[in-house]
């Protein structure tokens, strides 16, 4: 009796103690040398933000509460918290997608899936729109994620790719009776079957649908743009998604699905490789997104790790690509943040770059990742520094708006008010 009350007694006080050490968590003040406005694109100096209960309490009081731990950053910029609308967190980058899910299990897509999102976070990621997994991993780790068992970005899922039989996202290749798959994992044919794909990812928790309307750089189908959804299946999913509130993204390369795609009604066409006069027209003026991976048109993009007949379908499409984003910035297209990644080498700063190349100005690149991708997502709480929004605040060395490479240098992450990185 004696070691049970004792045991009672402790437990209290571990409860009690962790009350008062949320009561009275202290405000932080970061401060910096300059902040991104990223509304205005305008730098203004000095920076300070004060954080409370995981929002931000004020930008550049007149006088920080005098109980605050203080954290000076020096000659660097805040931004808010950066977000990326297209990524894989359960692949391993430069591995061959379609036989991983032969050869390993939902454990390992977990695993690797937390592993990547804690590399995203700490590149300073604070948002990620994780545009398919297999087995629902990126579900979880949305609730991971959310409570606290796992150090990573705000996670919204799609669950599974929604594709034809035999398109880009099913699994090709095997022989017939191997990995055999239906709508629950995505695989639909026809209006009634997409809605049931539909209705199969969102009843396990999808908060996103990606569908894929056209063939694909990494699968086995010979023609990367050729149309695999008609205009009726992508309406029919776009639909069904609406009756629940959520909003669809759609793979594709092709000019006529894009514009399939687009008449349907989705959010947002995914790589939009092959882009032409009308279906920039369409986009502007239906308010769909382009979520483009301006790194991959790059002149000297690695490829060495695609097979072959991947790798000869990219080599073919880098051009088109290049001249397609160039085309949707100049004419101004809403444009939201991605790379596709993980990319190899741990590197999704690079897409920043990348997107300055083809004609972003620097502070349109940044805007792309923080209040565009905000607007994309529909969510009003993060994407800029302003009092009451969430505590989602990065930093990096020096000003980013004249020097866009420092953006892959990402020395202090905080998310939700908890300090994840810094010097």
């Amino acid at each position: 009796m004696r070691i049970r009350s004792c045991f009672r007694h402790i437990g209290m006080f571990v409860t009690l103690a962790s009350i008062v050490a949320i009561a009275s968590a202290r405000p932080v003040a970061i401060r910096a040398a300059r902040w991104l406005d990223v509304d205005s694109g305008r730098t203004q100096s000095p920076a300070t933000l004060v954080v409370d209960g995981g929002r931000i309490a004020s930008v550049n009081p007149d006088q920080v509460p005098a109980d605050s731990e203080v954290i000076d950053l020096g000659d660097a910029t805040l931004l808010p918290g950066l977000m990326d609308m297209h990524i894989h967190l359960m692949d391993e980058p430069g591995a061959d997608w379609i036989r991983q899910r032969a050869y390993e299990t939902q454990a390992t897509w977990a695993l690797r899936a937390a592993r990547n999102a804690r590399s995203a976070l700490l590149n300073g990621f604070t948002t990620v729109r994780d545009l398919g997994s297999s087995g629902f991993v990126d579900v979880a780790l949305m609730h991971a994620t959310d409570d606290g068992w796992v150090d990573g970005p705000h996670v919204f899922p799609v669950g599974h790719y929604i594709t034809s039989t035999g398109g880009h996202c099913d699994l090709t290749g095997f022989a017939p009776g191997i990995l055999e798959r239906g709508p629950e994992q995505g695989v639909a044919d026809g209006p009634e079957e997409i809605q049931k794909a539909v209705r199969y990812q969102i009843k396990h928790g999808a908060k996103w649908i990606k569908m894929c309307a056209t063939g694909g750089i990494l699968s086995f189908d010979a023609t990367v743009g050729a149309q695999q959804y008609s205009e009726a299946e992508l309406r029919a999913g776009v639909e069904e998604a609406k009756r629940h509130g959520l909003r669809v993204a759609a793979h594709a390369h092709g000019t006529e699905g894009i514009l399939a795609a687009i008449r349907a009604g989705v959010a947002s066409i995914e790589h939009g490789t092959m882009l032409n006069a009308e279906a920039i027209k369409l986009m502007k003026e239906r308010g769909t997104w382009l979520v483009p991976q301006a790194h991959f048109e790059d002149e000297g993009e690695d490829l060495s790790a695609m097979e072959p007949a991947a790798r000869k379908k990219a080599e073919m499409l880098a051009p088109i690509a290049r001249h397609s984003i160039e085309m949707a910035i100049k004419a101004g297209v809403k444009i939201a943040f991605s790379t596709d990644g993980p990319l190899p080498g741990n590197d999704p700063g690079r897409e920043f770059i990348s997107l300055v190349k083809r004609g972003m100005t620097p502070v349109q690149a940044i805007q792309s990742a923080t209040i565009r991708a905000a607007e994309l997502l529909e969510t009003t709480d993060r994407g800029r520094l302003a009092p009451g929004l969430l505590a989602d605040i990065v930093a990096v060395p020096g000003d980013p708006t004249q020097r866009i490479e420092v953006m892959k240098d990402v020395l202090f992450v905080m998310k939700d008010g908890r300090i994840y990185k810094r010097p």
